[in-house]
């Protein structure tokens, strides 16, 4: 289940759960970090309403968590799940976890070069348009897909390439199995543009409130290191902040800036996908529960 909302899938899916006897497995690449809380907008003990949450709040920032170790404890998650007679519902905002599972992709092996990464890694400090153009000519329509301020996903790209001799595209094609392994319906949450926009911007007015700058400053106490984890929309501009490269005005309307182009991508994601059953954000709760239910009846 989806939403390029920032509120709503959460709620949905606990009373969803409630509904069908399932229980919730997070798709969230931010939300799988132990001390990120804030800019991840995790759900809290008492939202969960006793409903098991998994995958969430498991990973220690100074750890490298990749798509294969996702699609590796999903799927051990998933099992444990129908093992115990109870439905899975997966629930997040990264298009990758999801495509992992249901398209049954396979990640082989990478053996990384550290001094490669360390190499793009300053490369990047001084900007990323010129790696940005350099993994454009690589693999120009894993490209499309990836925005020029996404530094993780820019590395990721170059590496791929220059471990293996092939690029992502390539990779991914090459890995997709022709067999579905699950039975599973996709839903998303639909909301007009301009309704959505005004609720990112009053999300990142209350993360600021709620303290992510302070999040960020402890993290950076505790950790000496994040592989992938500062990368994550919110942190990588807080960190922008603290290295004086932006003013806090700027840095409050950068992240409003990126989570309305990470909403536009998310949304253009499931648009290409015409098995997405798509609910209305702006419906009544039970109305939108009934519409799933129904769905998963037929």
């Amino acid at each position: 289940m989806e939403g390029q909302q920032p509120h709503g899938k959460s709620n949905l899916a606990i009373e969803l759960a409630k509904q069908i006897n399932g229980e919730i497995i997070s798709a969230d690449s931010m939300q799988i970090y132990k001390d990120m809380n804030i800019g991840t907008a995790k759900v809290t003990k008492s939202e969960m309403q006793g409903i098991k949450h998994y995958l969430v709040d498991f990973v220690s920032p100074d750890t490298r968590y990749s798509v294969a170790d996702y699609k590796t404890d999903a799927e051990k998650t998933i099992e444990n799940i129908i093992s115990k007679g109870k439905i899975p519902i997966i629930v997040g905002g990264t298009g990758l976890y999801v495509d992992s599972l249901i398209y049954g992709i396979e990640y082989p092996e990478i053996k990384f070069d550290e001094e490669y990464r360390k190499k793009l890694e300053k490369e990047a400090e001084e900007g990323l348009e010129n790696l940005y153009n350099k993994a454009k000519e690589i693999d120009e329509q894993a490209m499309q897909k990836i925005s020029i301020n996404d530094r993780k996903r820019i590395i990721r790209v170059l590496e791929i390439y220059h471990a293996t001799g092939k690029n992502k595209t390539e990779q991914e094609k090459e890995s997709r199995k022709k067999e579905v392994k699950y039975d599973y319906k996709i839903f998303a949450i639909n909301i007009d543009r301009e309704k959505l926009y005004e609720r990112i911007n009053i999300r990142v007015d209350k993360m600021i409130e709620n303290g992510l700058i302070e999040e960020v400053e402890n993290l950076r106490r505790k950790y000496n290191h994040f592989p992938t984890a500062m990368q994550g929309l919110g942190y990588k501009e807080v960190v922008q902040y603290f290295q004086k490269e932006l003013t806090k005005e700027e840095m409050i309307e950068k992240i409003k800036q990126e989570s309305r182009r990470y909403a536009k991508r998310q949304l253009t994601w499931f648009r290409k996908n015409k098995q997405t059953i798509w609910i209305d954000g702006l419906a009544n709760l039970e109305d939108n529960i009934n519409i799933i239910e129904k769905e998963l009846n037929k």
